[in-house]
């Protein structure tokens, strides 16, 4: 018997440290695995006023949880807009104001902007500019909205959260005439006071009070209050003086991935700051992920679907009849796990959001497929996250939508996902 009891006591013991492991570790692993997403399909909720969403190259979260999407009032078409005429020709529609505000349910708080709205709005004065014009919004602590534009001689603008102008960053190039024809631009990475083709991204470093702009061929930073240049770097790290200003050429897709070069490939299309501190850049010219630290040094670099053309001659933009889209990384965002495990990537050429574990850069899953219906994406071009682990996109071209997805295997905690 003491045997048997000896024996009785160790394996209830082993069973008891089994079954407190199972507890401990499985929902730690489950914690670990890819995320796992399904769209809500009634978000958001229909606007009112006859409003119209446009085409939305961008949006973020704030840290009460709402939805900024930036979208371009000016790509809405005659077959949209009946009730913009006087007197109106048809019942609906007229496009929605540039800045649209929801809450995670989907109702509209506010819309405010167009273009106009003060002067230096992006692509002034241009009736139709397509993808040059409205490309970027953040919302810092404070709740102030920062909107960037991508025309020439656009800059970054800083508005309280009910529209008021507060500060223009300045570093402007100059605006094209009406009615002339825009000479190309040369590039000149070395020149940190002037943006002669606009600002596509940006993001802030709020503890620091820094700006990062990605652009042209580099990452440049400046301070967020001021606007002064503080430092920049290029592509692994190089410094700003050892960028060339050359066009980069093409390649040839069919025979393989974008070659691995030293420099960045335009465009680049998206800048982040992990809560581990290090930045990332969405190298779309080379269907590249490159990382580095505040400093710019470099850290590492993988591709997306590097199949996927990313620059060339057979690249079509929107509205192209010819071609299709280019390059596989339009943005990212960190998965909502206190690691950020993962990167979600926007990829509007495959129209999908390919998962990536963040630190390895392998590919582990993804979300949607090109298509109209709920859950599909065309020309997907913004992705962001609020503090539960929802994303929400916006589709450029003629997708002119936002979605939500809801994580279905997170934790349940709140981790606000600002800036993204």
């Amino acid at each position: 018997m003491p045997i048997r009891k000896g024996w009785n006591d160790a394996s209830a013991a082993a069973i008891r440290l089994s079954f407190f492991l199972f507890l401990v570790l499985v929902p730690a692993a489950r914690a670990q695995n890819p995320p796992v997403y399904e769209v809500d399909p009634s978000w958001p909720k229909p606007l009112p006023n006859h409003w119209l969403m446009q085409g939305v190259p961008v949006m973020v979260t704030d840290k009460d949880d709402h939805i900024w999407v930036f979208n371009r009032p000016r790509d809405i078409n005659p077959d949209e807009s009946g009730a913009a005429t006087t007197p109106p020709r048809t019942d609906c529609c007229v496009a929605a104001p540039a800045v649209l505000e929801f809450d995670t349910a989907g109702n509209l708080i506010q819309g405010w902007g167009k273009p106009g709205y003060v002067s230096g709005w992006p692509a002034e004065g241009i009736d139709k500019p397509g993808a040059g014009a409205e490309h970027a919004i953040l919302v810092d602590r404070e709740g102030n909205v920062w909107l960037g534009g991508s025309a020439r001689g656009d800059g970054i603008q800083k508005f309280t959260g009910d529209g008021k102008f507060l500060w223009d960053f300045g570093h402007r190039g100059a605006r094209t005439p009406p009615g002339t024809q825009p000479q190309p631009l040369k590039q000149n990475n070395q020149n940190t006071d002037v943006f002669p083709g606009g600002i596509f991204f940006f993001d802030l470093d709020e503890d620091a009070h820094e700006l990062y702009i990605v652009d042209q061929k580099r990452v440049l930073v400046y301070d967020m209050d001021s606007g002064a240049f503080k430092r920049g770097w290029g592509g692994h790290g190089i410094p700003l003086s050892d960028i060339d200003n050359d066009p980069t050429p093409p390649y040839d897709w069919k025979s393989g991935s974008p070659p691995d070069q030293m420099q960045f490939a335009p465009a680049l299309h998206c800048v982040h700051i992990a809560t581990d501190g290090l930045v990332y850049i969405c190298e779309r010219g080379s269907d590249r992920v490159q990382v580095f630290t505040k400093q710019g040094k470099f850290v590492s670099s993988f591709f997306v679907h590097p199949s996927t053309p990313s620059r060339g001659p057979e690249c079509g933009g929107p509205g192209s009849t010819t071609f299709g889209m280019c390059g596989t990384i339009y943005n990212l965002t960190f998965s909502h796990d206190p690691q950020q495990k993962y990167l979600l990537i926007a990829d509007g050429t495959n129209d999908k959001i390919w998962i990536h574990d963040r630190k390895e850069g392998t590919v582990v899953g993804s979300i949607g497929d090109n298509g109209r219906m709920a859950g599909q994406f065309h020309w997907i071009d913004a992705i962001a996250m609020d503090s539960k682990g929802n994303i929400y996109t916006g589709e450029v071209d003629t997708g002119k939508r936002a979605q939500k997805f809801v994580l279905k295997n997170g934790d349940g905690k709140a981790r606000p996902h600002p800036h993204e």
